[in-house]
């Protein structure tokens, strides 16, 4: 009987494997597609992803609650606290500003001088004079309060989207009660994925709380310092520490701006200055050296990937992406890189660790 050589044999063909760079250029190419969907939809991707962040923060609340009170009373009691710090932050943040508002102008002649005494030494280095005209045109107070009386009309009109964070808190707190056991449920099948949803929760619950806490304790500082300099209005520019505080980076700079200069129209370059060291070592003794080893290994991010989180998500999602930008990050990292055992490799790169 006749045999048939080895080489007409036909085993099975190999699968056709897709080429690295398409697979790349795919991703790349969903990833745009994903973030233009949300730079489209920053009206409701904010709201609710603070949403989600404020019930990631308050859940142990409820817990705790939950162990000695009726379920639904434990939740109600959770809704109330959210509420509460809500509409006082909103509240504290319209008089702030209204009360910003009217301060400026009484600084309008303090600024001219200064800015003739610094245009005068411009002209003594050979400035022409059209030039220094233009730039002391851009010094002028009245123009900035018409900003700021901008933006406080557009705080009132952002009243929309308080309603809509406040009602998605309301469903997702009234859904929290059992989304431990579902989440439970889901780890016998992809536990991998739990887990990670698990870590970013923990993660930025972990740094909410802590940036709350060292921001009262930066704004508490700043405002007493404030207060014996004689800088006016310490507790506007107390609340803006506080805010600021949850902006990595640069929000030590936002927030040290607006009481140095108007320290520098009040008190003159010494109260500027003592403004600005008081700030300064405020910043790198909590900000820069406590802070962060508190919050430890919760956040996970390289210092630079934080600054560029920072950059992306402000201009994803505006300026609530700067505050959030942290917990979005986390969220990102949770399930693209920690859901996905294969891509571990890469975790030395993110959070410029060497530790799994």
């Amino acid at each position: 009987m006749a045999t048939a050589s080895p080489s007409h044999v036909q085993g099975p063909s190999p699968a056709r494997r897709v080429p690295r760079g398409v697979v790349l250029l795919m991703g790349l190419a969903a990833a745009v597609v994903v973030v233009a969907g949300m730079k489209a939809a920053e009206s409701l991707v904010g709201p609710t992803f603070l949403a989600l962040v404020v019930v990631i923060t308050a859940h142990p609340l409820r817990e705790w609650l939950a162990r000695r009170l009726p379920s639904w009373v434990a939740t109600t009691l959770c809704l109330v606290v959210i509420y509460a710090l809500a509409i006082l932050l909103a509240v504290t943040l319209l008089v702030s500003a209204a009360r910003l508002a009217s301060l400026l102008p009484d600084y309008q002649d303090d600024l001219d001088d200064l800015v003739s005494s610094f245009t005068g030494g411009l002209h003594r280095l050979g400035i022409s004079t059209a030039q220094v005209d233009n730039l002391k045109e851009g010094f002028d107070l009245s123009r900035l309060t018409g900003v700021i009386s901008s933006a406080l009309s557009d705080l009132l009109g952002v009243t929309s989207a308080l309603v809509l964070v406040l009602a998605l808190v309301l469903f997702m707190a009234m859904d929290s009660a059992m989304f431990p056991r579902h989440l439970a449920a889901a780890a016998d099948l992809r536990p991998h994925l739990v887990e990670a949803l698990t870590d970013f929760a923990h993660g930025t619950r972990r740094y909410l709380v802590v940036s709350t806490v060292f921001g009262l304790i930066v704004a508490v500082l700043d405002t007493v310092a404030l207060a014996l300099l004689d800088v006016p209005a310490p507790l506007l520019w107390g609340l803006l520490a506080f805010l600021t505080n949850y902006i990595p980076n640069i929000g030590f700079v936002i927030g040290l701006v607006p009481p140095a200069l108007l320290a520098l129209l009040d008190g003159g370059w010494t109260d500027m200055l003592a403004v600005v060291a008081v700030y300064c070592i405020l910043n790198l003794v909590i900000q820069s050296g406590i802070q962060p080893r508190v919050v430890g290994d919760s956040v996970g991010l390289s210092t630079t990937l934080t600054f560029v989180s920072l950059v992306f998500w402000t201009w994803v999602i505006g300026p609530l992406g700067a505050i959030l930008a942290i917990p979005l990050s986390l969220l990102v990292r949770a399930v693209l890189l920690d859901a996905d055992p294969a891509s571990s490799w890469l975790r030395p790169l993110v959070t410029n660790r060497t530790d799994p």
